[in-house]
């Protein structure tokens, strides 16, 4: 594996892509360690700040199925571009926002623009290995160690940029980002006709994305209103009674936004619970860690995001080294055997006490994305491997949906057990801890009951 014969063109549109997925990925970290500087400049309550990260969580989240399934019907290379600028446009209307209502409405337009890059990009890097799977988990393990370290290094690069520029600039970097995969996309990445012009499945489409908005964001209102709310109760009645309309309604569509015959693959079944574990237990624990270095340690804002360093490192060496495990071992396997390791290192971290010497953080932080920089791009090249691959954009829509509504749960339920002063934080770090590495056990077992050859759905 380590001498892979690549396809034309595929390290090129792996680097447009990855452009793409970066900025992603990116803006959910990088703007947390600005919100001081915009509540003070803008101000905001903290409520307001709250929407400025969950308006951008919620839109992606809520609409990751329709922009899979808009990049199949008119092709992942337009879709790319066209998300490409929106999320310029966006960014920019957040850099420039004069009020936190402003500065809300232009992170939801970008977290709708993110939604429509994430499919897509995938969807690319698909087309380009021209059914070589090989190929395919070589560029599979570059674009998700893209995302992973972005993920990672969002707290650090935000510190760096806010101290030399200002809050505005964590928004406007992403304009030479967007400009730079513009640009690689125009040039290098081939438009890919879509199968069969299908007509668009508006009823699906907007059943799915109800659903979505509706729990995730009883989940995100949840964290501070009250599970007992009546705000919160509705959301989820709401969201409940769409995700049921929306099952119903595509068993019978003739041409349906998700086809329920992607599911028919064990794999596929698979891939979305390991998906949904990891990033539940990473989003969630990661934030807890953020308020637990900074409020019970005692670490300044600096040493808090350096501390994170070791994440960024060996995301970035799991994430190249999955394809060659899954090539050894198979996909099955790898998931299985990653989350097993990323479950060793949150049971670790929930031993760390506010007195703690930092060396025992590292075991931890060294172990969670080992594990999971292994599991997750034998997780998504399995995935795109079940499914035709005029799908590969409705399937991953599908896969990186649930993901994001479950990095919103994790964020909302594990930052509701750190509620409290510092010894509360601590408390919920433990706990937490304890949680994750509990839900990544079974997905791990789920993981090992699909082993065998990848059924094509």
């Amino acid at each position: 594996m380590s001498r892979v014969a690549l396809p034309p063109r595929l390290p090129l549109i792996l680097v447009a892509a990855s452009f793409g997925f970066t900025i992603t990925q990116l803006d959910v970290t990088i703007v947390n360690v600005a919100l001081a500087a915009i509540g003070r400049e803008l101000n905001a309550p903290t409520a307001g700040l709250q929407w400025v990260v969950d308006a951008y969580t919620l839109l992606l989240a809520a609409l990751l199925l329709s922009a899979g399934a808009l990049g199949d019907r008119f092709g992942p290379r337009r879709a790319f571009l066209a998300g490409l600028v929106l999320f310029a446009v966006s960014s920019a209307a957040c850099g420039l926002a004069q009020s936190a209502a402003q500065l809300v409405l232009a992170r939801a337009v970008q977290g709708a623009a993110a939604a429509l890059l994430v499919p897509p990009s995938l969807a690319l890097i698909t087309h380009a290995a021209a059914g070589d799977d090989k190929a395919r988990a070589w560029a599979v393990g570059w674009w998700t160690a893209a995302g992973g370290v972005s993920i990672a290094a969002g707290p650090v690069i935000g510190g760096v940029l806010i101290g030399a520029l200002g809050w505005r600039w964590v928004f406007l970097v992403n304009l030479p980002l967007c400009l730079l995969g513009a640009a690689l996309t125009l040039l290098f990445a081939p438009e890919v006709p879509p199968r069969e012009k299908r007509p668009l499945d508006l009823p699906g489409q907007v059943l799915g994305f109800v659903a979505l908005a509706g729990l995730v964001g009883a989940v995100i209102e949840g964290g501070h209103r009250g599970w007992t709310d009546p705000v919160v109760l509705g959301a989820l009645g709401l969201g409940a009674a769409a995700a049921i309309a929306f099952a119903a309604v595509e068993a019978r569509s003739p041409h349906p936004a998700v086809p329920l015959a992607v599911f028919k693959a064990r794999m596929v079944w698979s891939a979305v619970v390991v998906g949904v574990s990891v990033n539940f237990t990473y989003y969630g624990v990661i934030f807890v860690l953020g308020l637990f270095l900074q409020r019970s340690a005692g670490y300044d804002v600096v040493r808090a995001g350096l501390a994170f360093l070791p994440l960024t490192a060996t995301f970035i060496a799991s994430n190249l080294l999955s394809s060659r495990i899954a090539h050894r071992f198979g996909p099955a396997r790898t998931m299985a055997g990653g989350v097993l390791v990323a479950a060793l290192g949150y049971a670790l971290t929930s031993r760390l006490t506010p007195a703690s010497p930092y060396w025992m953080m590292v075991p931890g932080f060294l172990l969670i994305p080992g594990g999971m920089g292994t599991a997750v791009p034998a997780m998504t090249s399995a995935l795109l491997a079940s499914v035709d691959r005029h799908f590969s954009g409705t399937a991953s829509g599908v896969l990186n949906a649930c993901r994001q509504a479950a990095g919103a749960a994790g964020v909302a339920v594990m930052g509701a057990l750190a509620a409290g002063g510092p010894e509360g934080i601590a408390a919920g770090l433990r706990i937490s801890g304890l949680v994750a590495a509990a839900v990544l056990l079974g997905a791990a077992a789920v993981a090992a009951r699909s082993e065998g050859r990848p059924q094509r759905a």
